[in-house]
């Protein structure tokens, strides 16, 4: 789970007596882990090493097991959600218009894999299969904003709308 993009976990006392009120509820019910962790990301954002650890110390369980749960399902976050959350389609129609040079170019010039955040929180990045803007494809968002029929020379431009 190190990583060198990895942005420092600036979890406050308030966060984690919530979560420990959250396990505290919930850690005899049949079933809670799902739970506890859904509760977990609702107050941290993202479920990272030191909240995982936590869930993992107050039920008992092994580390292993959350961080397996954790990557397994979709619906968690490892990394937290930048300012600027940007999401490339990935899916046929954008991947044969050149979504995937798109993709690569923003992970060269952000420095970080899909799923992380900026070591400043400024931009997070994703793929994701369709935006039902097939018809612009190649195709990205940012936050709300579509940006379509994309090359990889337009990125720059695009980032420095975010500075």
């Amino acid at each position: 789970m190190e990583n060198a993009n990895r942005v420092p976990f600036n979890g406050t006392k308030e966060q984690k007596e919530q979560l420990l009120e959250v396990i505290a509820e919930l850690k005899d019910t049949k079933g809670c882990l799902m739970p506890i962790m859904q509760k977990a990301q609702d107050i941290y954002g993202y479920l990272p090493y030191e909240v995982q650890k936590m869930i993992s110390d107050e039920l008992e369980v092994p580390l292993e097991k959350i961080y397996g749960v954790a990557t397994f399902y979709s619906m968690f976050n490892l990394y937290p959600k930048g300012k600027y959350r940007i999401s490339v389609c990935l899916g046929t129609a954008c991947y044969v218009k050149g979504s995937g040079e798109i993709y690569a170019k923003l992970q060269e010039k952000l420095g970080i894999e899909g799923g992380q955040c900026t070591p400043d929180g400024k931009f997070s990045l994703d793929a994701c299969r369709c935006v039902g803007a097939c018809g612009l494809a190649p195709v990205m968002m940012v936050n709300d904003e579509v940006y379509g029929r994309l090359t990889p020379d337009d990125i720059d431009g695009i980032l420095a709308k975010y500075d």
